[in-house]
C-alpha cells in the first residue's frame, strides 16, 4: 500500500480552492480577484512541483 503524502494533498486543494476562487471573482465581476486568484494557481501549482522535483531527487518518492 502507498504512503499519502499529505504535502500534495493540500497543494491539490489549494489549487482547487484557487480556481474556484476564479469562478467568484469572475460572478462578482471582479478584475483584481480574478488576477489574484490566477497568481495563486500559477504559485501553488509551481511550489508543488518544486517539491515533487526535490523529493524524487532526495529518493523520497
Amino acid at each position: 500500500m502507498k504512503q499519502i503524502k499529505w504535502i500534495f494533498v493540500m497543494y491539490a486543494v489549494l489549487a482547487t480552492a484557487s480556481i474556484m476562487g476564479i469562478g467568484v471573482a469572475i460572478s462578482e465581476k471582479s478584475v483584481i480577484g480574478v488576477m489574484g486568484s490566477i497568481l495563486l494557481v500559477v504559485l501553488v501549482m509551481g511550489m508543488g512541483f518544486k517539491t515533487k522535483r526535490k523529493m524524487r531527487e532526495n529518493g523520497q518518492i
